[in-house]
């Protein structure tokens, strides 16, 4: 996810009930005193995805020593989709269908998450940023949007400074381009981010054909969490695509100020910020964010 801060809670808690004795007698009936509780607000709260719709087609791709799952949806011009940390490609179950219906939808599992296996070679952006290529080229596609998410958004980032050539656009939520867009780290982990680190366990014991490998995989995705730094200004500015720089205006980890400079920075970029949702925007308010992304991909 952003960088340095998803080093995610992975840890249940549990809570032991405190009973008081009393020298009084209880009564048989006690009087039942109505509790109304407020309803938490949308951005504290972690709405799931539906299962993914069937895919038009799906396999792997090798690259060196690792096998890249891939899976498309729909035809027309191609919109790859890039997923946060610990995650996989299903987790744009909300977003699928309405893009599908207007295009190329091409999912990937990020290198050693989900269906993808991992490389006994260090982890980085860069070098997921490259098994994207390897699956553009080969399913023959030359050039494609790209949907990143947190993550994805910075693997989206770098293919965009490095490979221009092969960017249309653009579109990336919940990602900060540099650890000085990360918010402080205090306390416990929001309790969205344990709920999602715990689906994403989850996920990956049920679609991985290594589901002992967990522990692995979150170990190869810690250095590249803890590292500092990130992308420069100017890499921002050689961005050529066409770009949307989205998120929650609750987001626990980045720095919604950070948001609007990389989007001053990236030429020809926009910043797209929505209402009363987190991190988790893209499942929070999916209609929202799905409509924002086919206007976009949709603008002359």
């Amino acid at each position: 996810m952003a960088r340095r801060y998803l080093l995610v809670m992975l840890v249940a808690f549990a809570a032991t009930p405190l009973f008081l004795a009393s020298t009084e007698a209880a009564p048989r009936n006690p009087p039942k005193v109505a509790r109304h509780l407020a309803p938490k607000p949308r951005w504290q709260t972690l709405p799931l995805p539906p299962p993914m719709p069937a895919a038009t087609t799906s396999g792997t791709v090798e690259v060196g020593d690792v096998r890249i799952y891939f899976a498309t949806y729909g035809t027309g011009a191609p919109v790859i989709l890039l997923h946060g940390g610990l995650g996989n490609a299903d987790h744009f179950a909300f977003q699928v269908p309405a893009l599908a219906a207007k295009y190329q939808v091409i999912a990937i599992d990020s290198r050693g998450q989900g269906r993808s296996t991992l490389s006994k070679q260090p982890l980085s952006y860069h070098v997921m940023a490259g098994d994207v290529l390897a699956v553009m080229d080969h399913l023959k596609v030359t050039r494609a949007a790209l949907f990143g998410w947190s993550d994805g958004g910075v693997i989206a980032l770098d293919l965009a400074i490095e490979h221009p050539e092969r960017v249309s656009r653009l579109f990336v939520l919940g990602t900060n381009y540099h650890s000085s867009g990360s918010k402080p780290r205090k306390g416990a982990s929001p309790p969205t981010f344990t709920a999602y680190a715990a689906k994403c366990k989850t996920d990956y014991h049920r679609l991985s054909k290594t589901p002992k490998a967990y522990g692995a995989m979150v170990s190869s995705l810690l250095p590249i969490w803890r590292r500092a730094g990130g992308f420069t200004k100017d890499q921002m500015r050689s961005i050529k695509a066409p770009t949307v720089v989205a998120d929650g205006d609750h987001d626990e980890i980045v720095v919604l100020d950070h948001l609007e400079e990389m989007a001053l920075l990236i030429p020809d970029a926009r910043l797209v910020v929505f209402k009363d949702t987190s991190h988790f925007a893209l499942w929070q308010d999916p209609e929202a964010v799905t409509a924002a992304v086919l206007e976009f991909l949709a603008a002359p």
